[in-house]
């Protein structure tokens, strides 16, 4: 990923931060000799050192992944930048974005108990604290024959890479002008990117 130093996550703590808030991530890999893609929710566990997922078994992607590098990208907030709002017309609109690249090679998980764990995982941290669902109090026959439908992985991390553009190539001036039309904006994106703004204008 082109990463100019301005626009570099230095924290590897960031990094992981934004992996679990924006979990829903796409998996890129070689199949068939070109790249293949796969949207799909991947889980930091053991401690930062591997992303865990599966796949649908009639997903071919599976089939030729084990021990591949891939490329796993998680997807933060995003927004347009007009030039409107800036002390001057005299400019290009542009897009604040945040970003994490992780790259690492596939392990196919063989262990049930291992893919289980993992989905119990999964279910744990989007089901609301207060949601009656368990994934425990699912019939284990049930249980049994979603499993077969599905290929679980892990990936072993061998590289992060963190990007936020945030306008910091820009004046504090301009900075701030931009913070403040991103805050009448109603929709969560732009609200979020003007939050990261400030909290990366106070630094």
């Amino acid at each position: 990923m082109y990463v100019p130093s301005d626009f570099k996550v230095k924290d590897e703590a960031t990094a992981y931060d934004i992996i679990k808030e924006h979990s829903f991530a796409t998996l890129i890999s070689g199949h068939d000799g070109i790249p293949f893609a796969t949207h799909l929710p991947l889980m930091l566990n053991k401690e930062n050192a591997y992303l865990y997922g599966h796949f649908a078994r009639s997903n071919p992607q599976w089939k030729d992944i084990q021990n591949q590098t891939v490329l796993a990208i998680f997807h933060g907030p995003h927004c347009y930048i007009s030039p409107s709002w800036y002390e001057t017309n005299q400019a290009v609109p542009t897009w604040n974005y945040v970003t994490v690249h992780v790259y690492g090679e596939v392990e196919l998980l063989q262990d049930e108990n291992e893919l289980m764990d993992s989905l119990h995982q999964m279910v744990l941290k989007y089901e609301a604290t207060d949601s009656s669902y368990r994934l425990q109090d699912v019939e284990a026959d049930l249980l049994s024959g979603m499993n077969k439908g599905v290929q679980g992985f892990k990936i072993k991390i061998s590289k992060i890479e963190g990007k936020a553009k945030l306008s910091q190539n820009h004046s504090f001036q301009r900075q701030e002008l931009v913070i403040n039309q991103l805050e009448k904006i109603a929709n969560t994106d732009e609200q979020q990117i003007a939050s990261l703004m400030k909290a990366n204008f106070k630094k």
